[in-house]
């Protein structure tokens, strides 16, 4: 992620924000200005949702559901997740946790990573089962699990140039955490199947286009488009809050829902072929190359 630095009067104010420090691969930052709570990923060796990881972020929701609950909702209005790497949201599921699991035969250890996945998305869809709002900030590359979790955000920031998809048809899977789930209610069945089984990589300018990002930034300019929806939804707060609530009501995407289809993904994980690994293992070290420039 570009640096949470200056951005003219949206700047942190550095006395009134809080920072952790407890956790390895995110990083957290409180803006009380703004009452927001900044997540910013940034996982070992590569971008990927690393069990790890997952396990923080699954920490840091338990935690900011409680605050809210001791705050009586008052401590949070928006909780912002970005990337502290670079030119990458991030790069989706543990592809080399994948192929091990699946060589091993390890079905259980399997279904407890996708469940992890899961249980950080679906808390993303239903904005911590508070009256706060989820945003996702794309700068830079949200692919596969990526991509999903920028989905599951209540609003999706992109800025131009960012690339975003689901490649997993390329290794003869399909994503299972949450793509179909949330792309169908947002653009419907037949659009969202395309982009599921075309493997295509978008640029964010096409996305928005289709309606999938909420708010498309000059490049370079996210935290700043941030800030100016934040504003403009602060000055209609009730209009905001209210048609969310009609978002949920109108179109829910259920627990159950996500982990019957996480079912259905880690048994087509278990049919894919000594050919699909290698293609697997393969973008594994595209990863890492891409990491390593």
């Amino acid at each position: 992620m570009n640096n949470l630095a200056v951005i003219n009067e949206h700047a942190f104010d550095n006395a009134a924000t809080g920072s952790q420090s407890k956790y390895s691969q995110l990083k957290t930052h409180y803006d009380s200005k703004h009452k927001i709570s900044w997540s910013l990923m940034n996982s070992n060796p590569r971008p990927c949702f690393t069990p790890t990881l997952l396990a923080e972020l699954n920490n840091y929701v338990g935690e900011v559901k409680q605050e809210m609950v001791e705050s009586n909702g008052q401590k949070y209005d928006y909780l912002v997740l970005a990337s502290d790497v670079e030119g990458v949201f991030n790069l989706g599921g543990d592809l080399g946790m994948f192929s091990s699991a699946i060589k091993k035969g390890d079905r259980e250890g399997l279904l407890a990573y996708a469940t992890a996945c899961i249980d950080v998305l679906y808390q993303n869809i239903v904005h911590m089962e508070s009256d706060l709002t989820t945003i996702s900030l794309v700068q830079g590359d949200a692919l596969g699990g990526g991509f999903e979790t920028a989905l599951s955000s209540n609003v999706l920031i992109a800025e131009r140039g960012s690339k975003m998809g689901l490649p997993e048809v390329l290794f003869n899977l399909f994503p299972g955490m949450g793509a179909y789930s949330l792309l169908s209610r947002k653009v419907g069945t037949s659009l969202a199947e395309k982009i599921i089984l075309s493997g295509k990589i978008y640029d964010a300018e096409e996305l928005y286009e289709m309606g999938i990002v909420d708010i498309l930034a000059e490049q370079g300019e996210g935290e700043l488009a941030l800030y100016k929806y934040i504003k403009s939804a602060n000055r209609a707060a009730n209009s905001h809050q209210a048609l969310r609530k009609v978002k949920d009501l109108s179109n829910p995407i259920s627990y159950k829902e996500l982990m019957d289809i996480v079912k259905i993904w880690v048994e087509a994980a278990f049919n894919l072929t000594s050919k699909d690994l290698r293609m697997m293992d393969r973008l594994v070290l595209r990863q890492n190359m891409k990491v390593a420039k």
